[in-house]
């Protein structure tokens, strides 16, 4: 695949709006309560595409600033949250958010934070925030190994991806050390975002249940899945509605994941 990443969604818009996981009201009370997050603060979301993290903070009463690159998702964001008057939509990148200084109290890196040039993204969020402000990183990680339907799913993901095990965001680690900013062994980065400044890590459930329809429509929103036309796009579909069939529950089979938060300062 060689779309660049801030197109690599264009195709996928709708089946990403309507049935990709949103984040749990848990997220919103642990930043209230251990970052201090009130209505009164300002955000970029960075990344914000269809919206759905932007949702969790518009509800809480904050002036979100969605800022996202791709057209076909950013004015799908507008059209989902045109509900919400503290809204503003941005035509930006993270690393080019076009927000003036010190204007932001929080930037919000959601389920892209993986795509971002996270060198110059810090530096963008450096000099957006206010003094004290924080970043918050924040994905669904899709519990992959936790039941039987969930591992088959996941080596659909490898059999049928285009480039799966090259993009998934799981190829990404937050963390504090002195080793940071290196691939390891297993091919995993290691960014060290925060430069040693406190992170505080918290991970929450998220469990979404699907029909078939919501289970077709959520493989056709990941990016690196086969379009239709692509000859392995029927094939793939037989093998998920197989998979259904034999793990559904009621009509409908579960999604789990985990809510991955990380939040800190880069002062």
């Amino acid at each position: 695949m060689n779309q660049i990443p801030t197109e690599r969604f264009t195709s996928r818009v709708d089946d990403y709006v309507n049935y990709r996981p949103h984040y749990p009201q848990a997220v919103l009370e642990a930043l209230r309560e251990r970052t201090g997050l009130r209505p009164s603060h300002s955000i970029a979301d960075v990344g914000s595409g269809t919206g759905i993290s932007s949702e969790l903070l518009l509800a809480n009463g904050n002036l979100v600033f969605g800022v996202e690159p791709n057209r076909a998702m950013r004015k799908a964001g507008e059209q989902y949250l045109a509900t919400y008057k503290n809204f503003r939509s941005i035509e930006g990148t993270a690393e080019h958010t076009t927000l003036p200084d010190d204007s932001v109290d929080y930037v919000v890196a959601g389920q892209a934070f993986h795509w971002f040039d996270v060198e110059r993204a810090r530096e963008e969020f450096q000099r957006i925030l206010r003094p004290g402000g924080w970043v918050v990183i924040l994905w669904n990680d899709r519990d992959a190994m936790s039941t039987p339907f969930l591992r088959e799913y996941e080596r659909l993901l490898i059999n049928f991806g285009t480039d799966y095990l090259e993009v998934n965001h799981r190829n990404v680690v937050i963390a504090s050390s002195p080793d940071a900013n290196i691939v390891n062994s297993n091919g995993l980065r290691t960014i060290d975002f925060f430069r040693g400044q406190p992170v505080l890590e918290l991970k929450f459930e998220n469990i979404q249940e699907l029909d078939y329809a919501g289970l077709e429509g959520r493989l056709l929103s990941s990016s690196y899945i086969p379009s239709r036309g692509d000859e392995k796009f029927e094939p793939m579909l037989r093998a998920l509605r197989k998979m259904f069939d034999r793990y559904a529950i009621g009509g409908k089979v579960e999604m789990v994941y985990q809510t991955l938060l990380y939040a800190g300062k880069v002062t």
